[in-house]
C-alpha cells in the first residue's frame, strides 16, 4: 500500500507549501489551486473522510473556519468517497474563495452535467 501523502506532509517527508499550522492540523496550498488562494486544511491525524471521526473532522472544521472567516465570500467543501470526487483518503477540507463572476463551476452545478 502506497504512503498517503498528506500523513507524509504533516510528518515533513513530503514538500508543501505550508500556509498555517496549528498542533493538530495543518493548511497548505494545493498543487492545483482552483482561485487564487484556495488553500487545502489537513489533520495531522490519519482519518480516511469526515464520517470516521467527528472529533478531528470537528477540529479540522474549526480551523478551516478560522482561515474562511477572514475571506469576503468562499466555498468550504469536504468529500466522503470517491463517488463525492475525494481523490485522496485523508480528510482534508478545500477552502476556495470566489468572487462575483468567477465562472467557477462546484460539481453539482447546471453547467457539470451533460444530458444522458
Amino acid at each position: 500500500m502506497a504512503a498517503c501523502v498528506f500523513c507524509l506532509i504533516v510528518a515533513g517527508h513530503a514538500p508543501a507549501d505550508v500556509v498555517r499550522e496549528w498542533g493538530d492540523v495543518i493548511a497548505i496550498r494545493p498543487l492545483n489551486p482552483v482561485t487564487p488562494g484556495h488553500v487545502l486544511v489537513i489533520p495531522h491525524t490519519h482519518v480516511p473522510d469526515v464520517g470516521q471521526d467527528p472529533g478531528v473532522s470537528g477540529r479540522t472544521m474549526a480551523c478551516a473556519a478560522e482561515l474562511a472567516a477572514i475571506l469576503p465570500a468562499a466555498n468550504v467543501i469536504t468529500s466522503k468517497g470517491t463517488a463525492a470526487t475525494q481523490t485522496v483518503a485523508h480528510l482534508h477540507l478545500h477552502i476556495v474563495p470566489r468572487t462575483a463572476g468567477d465562472a467557477l463551476p462546484l460539481p453539482w452545478t447546471p453547467q457539470q452535467h451533460t444530458a444522458g
